[in-house]
């Protein structure tokens, strides 16, 4: 039997790990080709929030609220772990601890067996003005590292990358042909996709600072604030270079992928007093800084199949092509809209992904019996 074709639209870390999840499976065969405008060799590239996210592991709140970005955190969370004895350059384990400025006794957190070493703060440990805390071991990548890393290993599995801007469902049409499935990990882009057009997508625009700091081994975030404007967190990121990103802004709706000086300022001065160090003006460098848009969506993430009928029919629809195209359905595997977690549920949103695009396989081979 041939290998499933499969198209993936998007190169980012979601497209990349769908693939790897893939071509991991040793009971399938699978053909896969990565379709996308950036490419992880594209670091500087604002046009894609891959390069420019934290990826840190902190847990959150909406795993209470969602029992599949629960799963897909305790997934990533323990995948990362396995990674380690593997790949030890790759992740940072950090000693975490994390305040909230609201009294809170962290009864019903629904992470709270999950991170290792976890622990409700004393009172003695935490820093005014917060009134609780939490310390547990965190995990970090560097998106710098991590992304070509991830190209690298799908390299040596056969799986072909085109480099292509996309502007319609219809545009991957004849690399699926009418067998194929396409997997659909655009993140912001499946916002103006033809055929796809999901108005409930939106941008949170994040800004950040890296600094060299080795001297700063702790990953610290404030609970109360992080999906605020206000937001505060430092990254302690892999590697022997004592990298440190800090953090930072959560803009609903703000497409400006320029620098501000004053939130800069602001971001600094914020992390310094919950981290003094970073005060020491001998051992402290400022190296970049960062603007993303973090990929969010109305009520979510999308993780779903959708039969998409090409051409598409309409007065307004353009074709960017002069061929025509070939009257079929598309089977589409939908995963994007994670947002600021695109890293941290990265794995167990890819297995689900994956399973749909092996349910997809296994209907099609039993009409074959039929």
């Amino acid at each position: 039997m041939a290998p499933q074709k499969v198209v993936i639209m998007g190169a980012g870390v979601i497209g990349l790990t769908i693939a790897h999840t893939l071509v991991s499976d040793s009971l399938s065969d699978y053909d896969i080709t990565i379709v996308s405008r950036e490419m992880p060799e594209d670091l500087d590239s604002q046009g894609w929030a891959g390069p420019w996210a934290g990826a840190n592991w902190s847990p959150m709140a909406m795993g209470g609220e969602d029992p599949r970005i629960k799963q897909w955190e305790t997934q990533t969370y323990k995948k990362f772990w396995d990674m380690i004895p593997a790949h030890p350059e790759l992740l940072k384990v950090t000693p975490a601890r994390a305040f909230s400025l609201i009294e809170n006794d962290f009864a019903d957190e629904w992470y709270k067996g999950l991170p290792r070493d976890f622990r409700i703060l004393s009172r003695e440990e935490v820093p005014a003005p917060y009134k609780a805390g939490i310390a547990y071991t965190t995990l970090t990548v560097t998106p710098l590292r991590y992304l070509p890393f991830l190209k690298s290993q799908l390299d040596s599995r056969g799986v072909k990358f085109v480099r292509k801007r996309l502007r319609s469902i219809e545009d991957v049409a004849d690399l699926a042909g009418r067998t194929g499935i396409v997997v659909n990990a655009l993140g912001l882009g499946a916002k103006s996709l033809l055929g796809v057009q999901d108005t409930k997508m939106y941008p949170i625009r994040g800004q950040t600072i890296l600094v060299q700091a080795p001297q700063c081994t702790e990953f610290l975030m404030d609970m109360t604030t992080y999906a605020d404007d206000g937001a505060l967190y430092i990254m302690p990121r892999p590697g022997a270079d004592g990298t440190v990103l800090l953090g930072g802004t959560f803009q609903p709706n703000n497409w400006d992928t320029s620098h501000n000086e004053q939130t800069a300022q602001e971001i600094f001065a914020r992390c310094a007093k919950v981290e003094p160090k970073l005060l020491d003006k001998e051992h402290v460098r400022i190296l970049s800084h960062n603007v993303g848009l973090r990929p969010a969506r109305e009520g979510g993430p999308r993780v779903e199949v959708e039969i998409i009928p090409v051409p598409l029919i309409g007065d307004l629809v353009s074709r960017f092509e002069d061929k025509p195209v070939e009257k079929s359905a598309l089977r589409v595997v939908h995963a994007y809209g994670f947002g600021a977690a695109g890293y941290q549920e990265s794995w167990g949103a890819a297995e689900e992904a994956a399973n749909l695009v092996k349910s997809i396989t296994v209907l099609d081979g039993n009409r074959s019996k039929l």
